[in-house]
Order: C-alpha cells, then sequence, then structure tokens
C-alpha cells in the first residue's frame, strides 16, 4: 500500500502542506471542526496519522475545536453481530466477561487510523459511551464530549446535537456523505426510526455491568442520496484539494436540517 501511495503522490505530504491546504479550503483558527478522514486518499504523507491530526489542530489553534467520531461497535450485544456472527451459546458469557468502555483503554473500530490515533493524544477528551462516543481537543472540547447519555447516543444528547448548538463545521478530508454521521441526528429529530433495545459493558457506580438502553434503528444506507440532494440545492459547500484528496467542507447545522426535511418527506416507513 505504500509503495502505491508513493507512487501516486506527485511530492510528499507535509504537516505544514497539509496545514495550507487545509487553510486554503477554508479551514481557519478558531472553528469548531468535525473531522471525517481517509489517510490513504492524502496521498503519501510523512508522518501520516500523527502529521494529520498535527496539521489539523496547527489549523483551527487551541482556540477552535476539532472533533472526530470514536465509535466502538465491537462493545454491543453479540446477538446483533453479523459480521462475523458468533455461536448463540457464547452470548452470555461474552456479555458477563467483555472489559467494559474505558474512555483511553477502548479501541475505536470502523472509524480509521486518524480518529483511533486522535483519541490517545494529550489533552483529547473522550465522551462516555460504550458504542457511540467521540473525541474532542481544543476550546469546547470538554464541553461537547460531557454528558453523553447513554440512551439515543446520537440524539439530542449526544457530542453531535452539541456541534450543532455551536454552529460547527464538517470537513470530509477524504471521504463523502455516506459517512456523514450528523444525519443519525437528523434520524432522530425527523421520528422516522422505530426504537430498539442495545446493550455493552459499562462501569456504573465503579462497577462493571452489562448495562441495557435504548437507541433508534440507525441506517445509513440513504445517506449519500441525501447528501447529493443537499449538494444541489447548498451554494455553500466549499470543495478542494487537502493533499491528494478531495474535501468538502460546510456548516453541520445545514446538512442537519436538510436531512430532517427529507427524512420528513419520505416517511416513517424508512425504519
Amino acid at each position: 500500500m505504500e509503495q502505491k501511495q508513493i507512487q501516486i503522490t506527485e511530492q510528499p505530504r507535509t504537516r505544514q502542506s497539509l496545514k495550507e491546504d487545509l487553510h486554503t479550503l477554508g479551514v481557519n483558527e478558531g472553528m469548531t471542526l468535525m473531522v471525517h478522514t481517509s489517510l490513504k486518499s492524502l496521498g503519501w504523507v510523512c508522518g501520516g496519522s500523527q502529521a494529520v491530526i498535527q496539521a489539523l489542530m496547527d489549523t483551527v489553534t487551541p482556540e477552535g475545536t476539532l472533533i472526530m467520531q470514536a465509535h466502538s461497535a465491537d462493545l454491543s450485544d453479540p446477538v446483533h453481530w453479523v459480521n462475523p456472527p458468533v455461536p448463540k451459546d457464547w452470548w452470555e458469557t461474552i456479555r458477563e466477561t467483555m472489559p467494559a468502555f474505558d474512555p483511553r483503554m477502548t479501541k475505536t473500530r470502523g472509524v480509521g487510523s486518524i480518529p483511533e490515533q486522535f483519541r490517545t493524544y494529550p489533552d483529547v477528551y473522550r465522551s462516555y459511551h460504550p458504542n457511540m462516543s467521540a473525541a474532542a481537543w481544543g476550546k469546547r472540547a470538554e464541553e461537547i464530549t460531557n454528558n453523553h447519555t447513554l440512551d439515543n447516543g446520537l440524539g439530542e444528547q449526544s457530542p453531535i446535537a452539541k456541534a450543532y448548538e455551536l454552529d460547527a463545521y464538517v470537513l470530509f478530508l477524504g471521504t463523502d456523505f455516506d459517512t456523514h454521521t450528523s444525519f443519525h441526528l437528523a434520524e432522530h429529530r425527523s421520528g422516522v426510526r422505530k426504537t430498539v433495545s442495545r446493550g455493552a459493558p459499562i462501569i456504573e457506580n465503579g462497577k462493571r455491568l452489562w448495562k441495557n438502553y435504548l437507541e433508534i434503528d440507525y441506517d445509513d444506507d440513504p445517506f449519500a442520496e441525501i447528501g447529493k440532494a443537499f449538494e444541489k440545492e447548498n451554494e455553500n459547500i466549499l470543495k478542494g484539494k487537502v493533499g491528494s484528496a478531495a474535501c468538502k467542507l460546510f456548516k453541520q447545522r445545514e446538512s442537519v436540517d436538510f436531512a430532517v426535511k427529507w427524512f420528513e418527506e419520505q416517511g416513517t416507513d424508512q425504519g
């Protein structure tokens, strides 16, 4: 993979060059910025994930705030596991012995190498949710990650909703709307999804326990379609390159509000 990255990169991507590209795109000091990343899309980066994180921090500065999703899908009820499934007679053992969520120790899953490294950085806060946590750094990091409710992990008491209240921006760093987690907030607000029960191991009152909680039945299948419709109607989306990556920068609030209307027009049969 690294050899291929070298072959398709005309010059090394560095902390400084990435910062310059970010600034040219429209990322500025003091911005509250939710980032979705694809390291390989950037080309060959000197320093890999670390250089990308440092470039983002350099650009928004400590007066701004960086937010990345730090989801840990492994901490879930094995009854729902399909990739791969496990034998039914394992389920109770898994529920009894799976290590509880720990913001510092629990690895992310499915969000990429940059968020996985970001969550380990000094002064990065991680919200307490076993499945849907977010990590944040900067001026509003503690505020954004505090008091993340167990029920409705991407709903009104989530870091995503707090970012919405702060009028945050979203940066797709080589990604696109199919990974736009904020659309899940729109699923909550539109009321199109049914409520389901989920479970995970957490620490409560100093003790590990398996805790059941309420969630909606998230479905990101329509996100790419919603994103295309949003782009057609929104002239404020900034587009450009950071390294080799095609990027988009826009107001999170505008995308969520658009998606709420889209879901409402589709009706409750979506869930």
